[in-house]
């Protein structure tokens, strides 16, 4: 009777450790989205809608150093140079708080402070996600878009605030 026990017990072990085909196939997956490197023709790839400023708005934010700072950042991000948002987290974090600071009294509205704070936390995820080795390539890449997305937003909002003050000047004849 012992020996039926034991002989079962390592038939029950020997199924149990053959494993599933598909958790080995997600498993080569995972490590595959690692292998694949982040380019830019991958980062073009991303589906996003992309907003630029205005001329009004370019002018409006021609003295604002940090964002011209960080739309030169975010156009090397579009080609994969990821060496600002790969760095150190204390120095991005000055930039960050730069970034805020410098904003002009007439934008600080609720909408655009918030794609600010929206900015902030997409570009400290993605400088996590980058400076972390066990994450996949493809998690890398959803922070870039996310990066892009937050800061095409900014650029909306602010073309709406401008446009918004254009036509707040605008006088009625009635």
């Amino acid at each position: 009777m012992n020996m039926r026990l034991i002989l079962l017990c390592i038939i029950c072990f020997a199924l149990k450790s053959c494993g599933d085909s598909s958790e080995t196939q997600a498993l080569g997956k995972a490590n595959n989205s690692k292998i694949d490197p982040i380019n830019a023709k991958r980062i073009e790839r991303l589906n996003y809608t992309d907003y630029v400023l205005s001329a009004k708005a370019e002018e409006k934010l021609a003295d604002w150093e940090k964002y011209q700072e960080l739309a030169i950042q975010i156009n090397y991000l579009k080609k994969a140079d990821l060496t600002f948002f790969n760095g150190d987290k204390g120095p991005l974090k000055e930039f960050i708080s730069a970034f805020k600071a410098g904003l002009p009294e007439d934008l600080k509205t609720n909408p655009i402070l918030s794609r600010m704070a929206v900015i902030e936390t997409t570009i400290l995820r993605l400088n996590e996600n980058l400076t972390l080795d066990n994450i996949s390539n493809d998690l890398k890449l959803e922070s870039i878009k996310e990066v892009l997305m937050s800061f095409s937003n900014l650029n909306f909002q602010v073309n709406k605030k401008i446009a918004r003050d254009i036509y707040d000047q605008i006088k009625s004849d009635y």
